[in-house]
Order: structure tokens, then sequence, then C-alpha cells
């Protein structure tokens, strides 16, 4: 019996030609870094521009009369008739307990039309809940999910919207940030969304999928740095940006996760509002803390124990170094007690403790 073999992106063989290194992830073959290294594609993005082939996320239309219903009742934004055409809303998917299933982004593309872009590794499970609900309470909704049809590339960085316009007739003053428009991109249709998940400014273009090596290479002439999934695991944490899978799950409230504010508490009933609503007015046993160690040394990594009074209260949802703060930092739930800024903690790295603080998020916040 052999495992099942990796899906490829459109982009697999332009990343083997750039000699990227390979690694699986989220069902995918994709590329972790490239020649210059993490580093390097961090400072990149942070002082440039830098492209990444999210193509792996999932692309899933619902359209027809009932799709904002269904949609506001599977995602805890307020997907309401008040969500203009063009906008786009980040939230959540529970599960009836309120757990969080996902996290993602619903694009509302026409009046009855609508996008939920679902990480990879989720992608099975919430077209199925999306199917779910439709079948047994939103049935005059289409689902389509085309995400195999729909390439992504993520440009980000401060020269990303410039290299957007220049190429496209895209245009940041109408397009603001979180909105999305089909424009005419190297002389090919494509949606640009102004959204993005590395804290600086950019957008995420959806072209055709055949269109997309063209653009990728037009991209890299324009002066964007081919970037993998280990710069943008670190671009993401420096800006805050939780990951599913490692800070928050199906045994993750919103509240406790410190996403409260994307979630619609006063819009109406979602999936999941009973036990979000009792976490807001009640409070939680643990919070999600963001962390600082007070020096270099080894890097905390998830899993590792978090310390406080000599104890193990929790471990590292996510942790690294920060070469945009020259720091290492990291998430972590802990009781609530212990969740207040500058409290003291330590991280158990390999047997060594690590002196660190609480601190506030984002970590790193672009310059305005």
């Amino acid at each position: 019996m052999t495992d099942k073999p990796l899906s490829r992106t459109p982009l697999h063989q332009t990343h083997i030609d750039l000699g990227s290194r390979m690694v699986p992830f989220a069902g995918y073959d994709m590329p972790v870094q490239y020649d210059n290294g993490i580093i390097a594609e961090v400072k990149a993005v942070r002082t440039s521009a830098g492209i990444f082939d999210v193509s792996h996320m999932a692309r899933i239309f619902v359209e027809g009369p009932d799709a904002r219903s269904l949609l506001d009742w599977i995602h805890t934004a307020n997907i309401g008739e008040t969500m203009p055409v063009g906008r786009a809303r980040y939230g959540l998917v529970c599960n009836e307990q309120g757990g969080i299933i996902d996290d993602g982004i619903v694009y509302r593309l026409g009046d009855d039309r609508y996008m939920l872009i679902a990480n990879a590794g989720n992608a099975a499970k919430v077209l199925a809940w999306v199917v779910r609900w439709r079948d047994e309470r939103f049935k005059n909704a289409a689902i389509d999910d085309a995400t195999a049809r729909v390439s992504m590339i993520a440009l980000q960085g401060p020269k990303a919207i410039e290299i957007i316009a220049g190429i496209s007739d895209f245009d940041p003053a109408v397009v603001r940030p979180f909105r999305i428009a089909t424009c005419t991109v190297a002389g090919k249709p494509a949606m640009v969304a102004h959204t993005g998940y590395t804290g600086e400014d950019g957008v995420e273009v959806m072209p055709a999928a055949e269109d997309a090596p063209a653009l990728w290479a037009l991209l890299m002439e324009k002066g964007a740095t081919p970037c993998g999934l280990g710069a943008r695991d670190t671009l993401r944490l420096e800006a805050g940006l939780l990951l599913h899978g490692n800070d928050m799950d199906e045994s993750v409230n919103p509240i406790e996760a410190g996403l409260e504010k994307f979630v619609a508490l006063e819009a109406g009933d979602f999936c999941g509002s009973g036990p979000v609503r009792d976490a807001a007015a009640n409070g939680t046993e643990r919070k999600l803390v963001a962390f600082h160690t007070l020096e270099r040394g080894a890097v905390p990594r998830p899993h590792s124990p978090i310390l406080a009074d000599g104890a193990v209260i929790g471990q590292a949802s996510s942790g690294g170094f920060s070469p945009t703060l020259d720091m290492n930092i990291g998430l972590s739930y802990v009781p609530a007690r212990f969740a207040a800024l500058d409290t003291a903690l330590q991280i158990d790295v390999r047997g060594r403790l690590l002196d660190a603080r609480v601190t506030t998020l984002p970590f790193y916040s672009r310059p305005r």
C-alpha cells in the first residue's frame, strides 16, 4: 500500500526550475525556501516585494439566492445584506461547540455570488461542511470548488502595489484593503484581492491556472523575490497572525484565541454562536498570549513547554526567530491569570530555560 501522491500547484515546475527546496505540506509538494534562504526572503518582503505560491489554498464559490444566508451561518463575520459587492471579510468557521474548524476570508463577488478561501489542510473538511449546511438548510445555493482551475499568487511588500499597478488596471484607490475586483493583469483576466498574510501591504492575484507561470515570471522580472513557506510562517508570526493547526483548532474557542473582533456577536446566530457568546460573556480559563524571550539564545518552537513560577502552564503553539526584530517570539495558551502584559514566563527549549515576557500583538507593524 502506497501513500497518496502529493498534489501539485500550477507553479510546481516553476519552483523546481528555480531550485527551491520542496517539502510536503497539507497534501501538496510546496517550496519551503529558495537559494537565498528564509531570512533573505523575509527581508525582501519587509523592504521591497516577495511572491508566494498560495494556490494550495481552497477557492470555493458559493452562489444563488441562499448563498449569503449559508455563508452567514457557517462564518463568524457578518456576511449580511449590507456587505457591499467587492468587500472581503475575515472570520472563522466554527463547529456546533464553537471550536474553530478553519479561518478564512469571504469575498462578495456579486449580488448572490461569493468566494470562500480555506486553508489547504482543511479544504476537504470546509468544503464538506459547506455542502452539509447547504443540503440541510440552504438548498438554493450552488457550490463550486474552483481550486484546481484558479491559481493564487500573493504579492506582498512595500513595492507590491506599485508592481501590480504597473502590469494591470488594478487601482488601489478603488480596490482598497480588504476589497477585491476582476482586473486585466498582464493582458489576462484575474481577480485581485487587496489582502495578504504577511503584515505588509499587498495583493493576492487569482488568474486561471494556465496563466500562473507566466505571471510569476513577469512578477520576478518586475523585482519580486520568490518566497517559500518558511518565510511566510515567519512573516505571519511577526505580524501576529494565527495559523490554524498551530494556534487554533477545533478545541479552541475564538474568544480564548483573542479573535472576538472577527466574530459578529450582535449580528445574529451562526454555527457555534451559543458557546462563543458564553465565552465572551463569562470569560475563558485560558488565553492566547504573545511572548518574547529576553535573550537570543535557543529558538522556541511549537510544543516547547511554557513555565511560570516553576511549573509548566502550557506549551508554545508557534515560535521562532524574528529577523525583522532580531529576537525570539512566540504564542502560547496559558491560564488566564498569566495573560497580563509583562508577566514573567520561561520557555523550555530542549532542556534550557529561557526567560520571557508576555507582550502585545502584533510583534511587528509595518510603517504607515
